[in-house]
């Protein structure tokens, strides 16, 4: 299932009922697992593995060199998970000795044209990247989280899961789960209901969560106190949890 034009490289680890497409150029140091699709003009190079069943399609560049001048060669590495989809013109690129070494994409994603992922970034798991999303180095996007077309995200930033930006949306600070945010810089409009209603949360952990928001965004409370009332929300809707951790790890700020 290689293409004649493609050029694979005999030190790669091809799985089986794995597919690689015309003038395809897979290197040395590949894993690609059961079941994957490589489209036409893709190149995969680096320490790159990617799961099984993922469906790559055409001009891809994955595990190129980061683009970071400090970068010196280092055997860093991609990483890509299961059952993703992966569009045309997208960009992974390997980590950094800076950080862990290693680009994470998650499982079960649905990753459109010309997503650019930098060093070192960590996507989740059923996440949602429109057209031309573009992260930054040392970026984190958790589970279910859903970047709108053009969303730029600056380096070190957080993105909880279950956020969604809006279209050409600007993140230079953390987005924190659930929440809705848009524009340049981006602010903060409200929870992802839509998005939570379709993932099965219940009608009363929405309302708990409005309710988690306001306290964070709409009240008088400094972000410290908003944290300390956040906690005491836990007791009566667990969902609040992942908003209390976020919060805690949180280093840049949270988009306001």
């Amino acid at each position: 299932m290689i293409h004649p034009t493609a050029i694979v490289h005999p030190g790669a680890r091809i799985g089986p009922n794995v597919s690689i497409g015309a003038y395809s150029v897979v290197d040395e140091h590949v894993e690609i697992a059961a079941g994957t699709q490589i489209g036409h003009h893709c190149v995969v190079t680096g320490h790159t593995r990617i799961g099984r069943d993922n469906r790559i399609l055409h001009f891809a560049s994955l595990g190129e060199v980061p683009q970071d001048k400090k970068y010196r060669g280092e055997p860093t590495r991609l990483e890509i998970g299961d059952a993703n989809t992966i569009r045309e013109f997208c960009t992974f690129n390997c980590g950094t000795a800076q950080d862990v070494g290693v680009t994470r994409l998650g499982s079960h994603n649905w990753i459109m044209a010309y997503v650019h992922l930098a060093h070192d970034c960590q996507v989740g798991d059923h996440t949602i990247f429109a057209n031309n999303a573009q992260l930054a180095g040392h970026v984190h996007v958790g589970d279910y989280a859903i970047l709108g077309g053009f969303t730029t995200v600056h380096q070190f930033c957080r993105i909880g899961a279950h956020a969604i930006t809006g279209l050409s949306s600007v993140i230079v600070h953390d987005v924190p789960p659930y929440v809705t945010v848009g524009g340049n810089p981006a602010a903060a409009h409200g929870i992802n209901s839509e998005g939570l209603r379709r993932r099965g949360f219940s009608a009363p952990a929405i309302d708990g969560l409005r309710r988690a928001y306001k306290t964070l965004y709409r009240s008088s409370l400094t972000l410290e106190e908003a944290k300390v009332a956040l906690a005491a929300q836990v007791a009566a809707l667990p969902e609040v949890s992942l908003l209390v951790d976020f919060l805690a790890a949180s280093t840049r700020g949270i988009v306001r």
